[in-house]
């Protein structure tokens, strides 16, 4: 009995500290520890006494999942673990490109690097191949992707 317990208690603490230690090596013994409880418990005192810690081990899974998804991310604790802080600027819509002319930086086969106003800009062709210093025009701005053709 005492063996059962300890294991069934030893998983949860695991499956728990999972959340805050790297590298899944706690919450795959912890769960190795839980299933090792169900079938020692199983064994030793039976089916029913087996399908009752089952499905109690289950339940405690299954709203220990629920709490953790509903409290932890927004808790003291979890700010500790996220960052967020953005660094740079990641210019994924770039409106004031349109119409401007530049070169091509590398070959665009179809995609590439352009010279936009002294900026690189990485830039999608119409399905052509342009060559290196090629001078260009972009036709389109479709969300992320800078759309250009050659003058």
């Amino acid at each position: 009995m005492e063996l059962v317990a300890t294991l069934l208690i030893a998983g949860v603490i695991l499956l728990g500290l999972e959340t805050v230690l790297p590298g899944l090596i706690a919450g795959v013994i912890g769960l190795g520890c839980l299933i090792t409880g169900v079938v020692m418990a199983y064994g030793e005192f039976g089916v029913k006494t087996g399908n009752g810690v089952l499905i109690a081990v289950l339940c405690v899974l299954l709203v220990g999942t629920m709490l953790y998804f509903k409290y932890f991310p927004n808790s003291r604790f979890a700010k500790i673990f996220v960052s967020n802080r953005s660094i740079g600027n990641v210019g994924a819509e770039q409106p004031n490109l349109l119409s401007k002319t530049g070169i091509a930086f590398t070959v665009l086969r179809p995609s590439g690097t352009a010279l936009i106003d002294g900026h690189r800009v990485d830039v999608v062709t119409e399905g052509i191949f342009v060559e290196k210093g090629t001078s260009l025009k972009v036709i389109a701005i479709e969300g992320m992707r800078v759309v250009v053709r050659p003058q």
